[in-house]
């Protein structure tokens, strides 16, 4: 019902192959010629086209001579016309099932190029917290850090202490 109010009064009135056709009628019409494109691409149907040439010939060379609806004698004209006509839609359907997989490539295409450029993002921004991780750990002491740092402060302080024990023993023998 609010499909038939949401639509102007004249596209009611259309009809036949005038009538506007809605995306899902077309994407079904798409979907119809490229199944047939498709086929028309088997060796099945290599096959069965073989299969009819072959029964046509035969029938029309050696079939009862009353039946025969088509003559050897004018180059089996009937089915050079079936073959032309095969043939006439079978191009258009190709290149209709050719655009449709261009624009899906297209599609497909365009969504990789976006899903690589979030994925180069991502990795950069990872990349600067790894290093902010890393300078930040750098600049963390460690345990083994801090003590080697204190072993070296108690050192020096030993060797000042022996300094000015030895100056006050130097200084008492002066005396």
């Amino acid at each position: 019902m609010s499909d038939r109010l949401d639509r102007p009064n004249d596209d009611q009135r259309r009809f036949g192959i005038f009538k506007k056709r809605s995306p899902r009628d077309s994407d079904r019409m798409g979907a119809a010629t490229e199944g047939i494109a498709r086929f028309l691409g088997t060796t099945r149907f290599l096959i069965y086209l073989t299969v009819f040439c072959i029964v046509w010939l035969a029938w029309n060379t050696w079939g009862p001579e009353g039946l025969r609806f088509d003559s050897a004698a004018n180059g089996y004209t009937a089915l050079t016309l079936m073959l032309s006509l095969q043939a006439s839609y079978a191009a258009p359907l190709i290149l209709l099932a050719q655009n449709r997989q261009d624009d899906r490539d297209r599609v497909a295409a365009e969504q990789d190029r976006q899903r690589a450029e979030r994925s180069l993002a991502d990795t950069e921004y990872l990349a600067r917290e790894v290093a902010a991780l890393r300078h930040a750990i750098n600049e963390t002491a460690t345990r083994d850090f801090v003590r080697s740092e204190l072993r070296s402060l108690l050192e020096e302080l030993l060797k000042q202490d022996e300094a000015e024990a030895s100056e006050r023993d130097r200084d008492r023998q002066r005396d």
